[in-house]
């Protein structure tokens, strides 16, 4: 099985990038994960908000691997604690799909994003910069896989 980060964002800043090297490079044995950069949509004075975000929503599509398992990130998604996405990540493995973890633009998902949708995952209540939810996407995953195996990375 075998994972891809599909994200609305260009040019992470170095500290994301780096940490996202970093956590991409620790799941590699367990979860590779690929990550592909969408153009954001056109915005500002004079710009129509809702074509750019459909336009996003047509290269986020364009990207999804054949008969992949497709998790939005969405605030009004499910939250897990770190056990419960453990136990998501099993569940995944076992459907013996590649999973697709889709990242929105500034205004979210286009509504054929939502409708393709297997699942949604809420990263929890606060909003977060899309870059970071990246890093944060990857270590989450990265501890999902540790406690899977029992490796010590996770003590809580």
């Amino acid at each position: 099985m075998k994972a891809r980060l599909i994200a609305v964002g260009e040019n992470a800043p170095p500290w994301v990038a780096e940490g996202f090297a970093e956590y991409r490079k620790r799941l590699s044995h367990w979860l590779p994960l690929d990550l592909v950069e969408i153009a954001p949509g056109l915005r500002g004075k004079n710009r129509d908000v809702a074509r750019a975000t459909q336009d996003e929503g047509a290269r986020v599509l364009a990207a999804l691997p054949k008969q992949a398992h497709v998790v939005v990130l969405d605030g009004r998604g499910t939250p897990y604690t770190s056990e419960q996405l453990a136990q998501r990540l099993e569940h995944w493995r076992g459907q013996g799909r590649d999973l697709a973890f889709l990242i929105g633009g500034p205004e979210g998902h286009a509504a054929e994003v939502l409708t393709r949708a297997d699942e949604r995952w809420s990263l929890g209540p606060l909003t977060l910069p899309h870059m970071l939810v990246r890093l944060v996407l990857a270590e989450q995953l990265y501890r999902a896989a540790a406690l899977l195996t029992n490796h010590p990375y996770h003590r809580a």
